[in-house]
C-alpha cells in the first residue's frame, strides 16, 4: 500500500462511528467519498431497498443523530444541510453500495473503505485488552469519585455532631452554641423530654428551620408555660407541648432517628457541668412509648 493509500486509509477511518456497536459510516462521508449528492447516494439504496437489510443499513434515531452531532465539530453549513437524521452503512451495506451505484470509481472507493473497516477491526482487536483496562480504570476512577465525594460531603456537613460532649460551669455560650448547632440539624422534627420548660427554653428553638416540626414533653403545663407555648406556637409553628411525668432524664430526637441524652434541663446549660450524649439507640421504641402517651 503506497504511503497516499495510507493516509486516505486514515482519512476514511475517522469517518467511522460507533453506533449501536457497531462500526458504520453515514451518508453525508460516503457521498463525498463517492464524489455524488447524498440525495443520488440514498435514491440508489432505496431503489435498491432489498439488498439492504437493517443489518446492512438503518437511519439514525433523533437521539443517536443528537448524540452524534454532539460529539463532532461541524461548520454551520453543515448542521444546516443535516435537517434529518442520515443513513448509516456497515461493513456489509458498503460493500453493497458498489453493485447499486454501477460506475469503477465506486467499485475502487468501497475497496479503500472496506480496507479501513478491516484495518479499524484488526486496531481493535490488537488493543482489546488495552480498551478492557481503561474501562476498569474509569470504572475505578468512578467508585473512587463518589467515595471521595462522600467524604467531603460529610466534612462539608454541619449538622455533625460528636457523640458526647461535657460542657462545665461557665461555659454559657459553648453549651448555647452547641444545643443551637443541633437544632439547625434537623430536617424534619425535635422532639424535647425535659420536666423544666420556660421562656428561655423556647428561645433556643425559634433557631430550628421553618417547617421542622417541635413536639416538648415535660412534667406539667404551667399556666405561664401554656401562655409562652401558645405565643411561640403562633410565631413558630408548627408545635406541640403535652404532660408526660414518666421520666426523669432529658432527651432530644431529632429527626424520628438520633436520640440525644441531656444531663441538665436546657434552661440550666453552662451554669454546672452537664454532658450531652449520643445514644446508640434505635429511637423507635422511644416513638412508640411516647405515642401511646398521646
Amino acid at each position: 500500500m503506497s504511503k497516499n493509500e495510507i493516509i486516505q486509509s486514515e482519512e476514511i477511518q475517522s469517518l467511522i462511528y460507533s453506533i449501536r456497536g457497531l462500526q458504520v459510516m453515514l451518508d453525508r462521508n460516503l457521498a463525498k467519498l463517492y464524489n455524488v449528492e447524498t440525495r443520488v447516494l440514498n435514491q440508489a439504496v432505496k431503489r435498491n431497498w432489498g439488498r439492504f437489510p437493517v443489518e446492512f443499513c438503518f437511519q439514525l434515531t433523533d437521539k443517536e443523530f443528537e448524540d452524534w452531532k454532539s460529539q463532532i465539530v461541524m461548520s454551520n453549513e453543515d448542521k444546516m444541510g443535516l435537517r434529518r437524521p442520515p443513513y448509516a452503512f456497515t461493513e456489509q451495506g458498503v460493500a453493497m453500495l458498489s453493485s447499486v451505484l454501477h460506475s469503477e470509481t465506486a467499485i475502487k472507493v468501497s475497496i479503500r473503505i472496506m480496507n479501513a473497516f478491516v484495518g479499524m477491526r484488526r486496531f481493535i482487536l490488537s488493543n482489546a485488552q488495552v480498551f478492557q483496562r481503561l474501562d476498569t480504570l474509569e470504572l475505578k476512577q468512578i467508585e473512587t469519585d463518589n467515595k471521595v465525594e462522600k467524604v467531603l460531603n460529610a466534612l462539608s456537613e454541619t449538622n455533625i455532631k460528636p457523640k458526647q460532649e461535657i460542657f462545665f460551669e461557665g461555659q454559657i455560650f459553648d453549651a448555647h452554641k452547641f444545643i443551637s448547632d443541633l437544632i439547625r440539624s434537623a430536617k424534619r422534627s425535635i422532639i424535647l423530654i425535659d420536666n423544666y420548660i420556660d421562656e428561655g427554653v423556647l428561645t433556643l428553638f425559634t433557631k430550628r428551620g421553618k417547617g421542622v416540626l417541635l413536639q416538648i414533653y415535660t412534667k406539667k403545663i404551667t399556666r405561664q408555660l401554656a401562655l409562652d407555648s401558645d405565643k411561640f406556637k403562633k410565631q413558630y409553628p408548627p408545635m406541640k407541648i403535652s404532660e408526660f411525668g414518666k421520666s426523669h432524664d432529658r432527651f432530644m430526637i431529632i429527626d424520628d432517628k438520633t436520640v440525644y441524652h441531656i444531663g441538665a434541663s436546657l434552661k440550666d446549660i453552662g451554669k454546672k457541668w452537664f454532658a450531652f450524649s449520643k445514644m446508640d439507640i434505635e429511637a423507635v421504641d422511644m416513638l412508640e412509648k411516647l405515642k401511646k402517651q398521646d
